[in-house]
């Protein structure tokens, strides 16, 4: 598959998408968009992956938020044209479509934050599951500075992963922050030196792709992101018992009894794009809230 903003490489059960305009800080445009969309459903298909590493080209920027200029397509928040009609799809957030398309990922997002990640460039990472930055990192929810707001669903992701006063401040501000504030504020996992962030995203993936099913994993990722929130316990207790139930039953659960029992490395086979239990996703299910 051909990419022109995006760099993809599959390895060892691991995919690195790599932001790839590094003359423009890898700028965010609606191409670049399209390509990391694409490449996830290319992924999401490919039960060879087990996990997914974000990175940006180059050691200046993961990415520099979105590109403005005519030559980044201009308007990339919206459609350019003007519309009446508020619930005309022209309206939606293209930052908020990339970041719905990776929170619906079946496998394990890592970002690898390698140095400046400014607005889009870090709301995009809020979908990820685990972000892990080099100490040349720095972050910025400038949208106050801009005259606009939050975008790319950062008002849903951020206060779950900071807690609401932290994820306030640095929208109200719109100052730029480094990789310790970000590490103290619980944005970022680690930080690391520019030539062991790689190494360090990668072991992680690899610590997964290793040991675990990929029938849990996506289980699992699906029901932390999409029960925590819900009113009452009752609701994930619902989907719980529905996946031990059906995942006990299943082809993984019994190589991992009988790997543990016999004290030897797991070979899983469950494969994500076929033996997901019947009831996934169950979201979609009439009458679900």
């Amino acid at each position: 598959m051909s990419y022109t903003q995006i760099l993809v490489e599959k390895a060892d059960g691991i995919a690195t998408i790599t932001l790839n305009r590094p003359e423009k800080m890898n700028a965010y445009t609606r191409t670049m968009q399209s390509e990391i969309c694409t490449a996830m459903d290319d992924i999401d298909a490919d039960d060879d992956v087990r996990a997914v590493i974000f990175t940006g080209a180059g050691d200046r920027a993961f990415c520099a938020g979105a590109d403005l200029t005519p030559e980044g397509g201009g308007q990339i928040f919206s459609s350019g044209e003007q519309v009446d009609d508020l619930s005309d799809p022209e309206v939606r957030d293209g930052g908020g479509q990339l970041t719905l398309r990776l929170f619906n990922s079946k496998k394990p997002l890592i970002s690898a934050c390698n140095g400046a990640a400014v607005g889009v460039g870090v709301t995009m990472q809020l979908a990820m599951d685990i972000r892990l930055a080099s100490d040349t990192a720095r972050y910025g929810f400038v949208f106050a500075r801009r005259g606009i707001v939050p975008e790319a669903c950062s008002s849903w992701f951020l206060p779950k992963i900071v807690g609401i006063s932290q994820a306030l401040e640095w929208c109200y501000s719109g100052r730029v922050f480094g990789a310790e504030e970000a590490k103290e504020g619980g944005l970022i996992r680690s930080i690391h030196a520019p030539e062991d962030l790689l190494p360090a995203a990668t072991k992680l993936a690899r610590e997964i792709a290793d040991n675990t099913s990929a029938l849990s994993v996506a289980m699992t990722r699906a029901m932390m992101w999409r029960l925590s929130g819900t009113e009452h316990p009752m609701m994930a207790h619902r989907i719980d018992s529905k996946a031990i139930y059906k995942l006990s039953r299943g082809v993984d659960a019994k190589e991992g009894i009988a790997s543990f029992l016999e004290k030897r490395e797991p070979n899983y086979s469950g494969k994500v794009s076929c033996d997901m239990p019947d009831f996934y996703p169950w979201w979609d299910e009439p009458g679900y809230e």
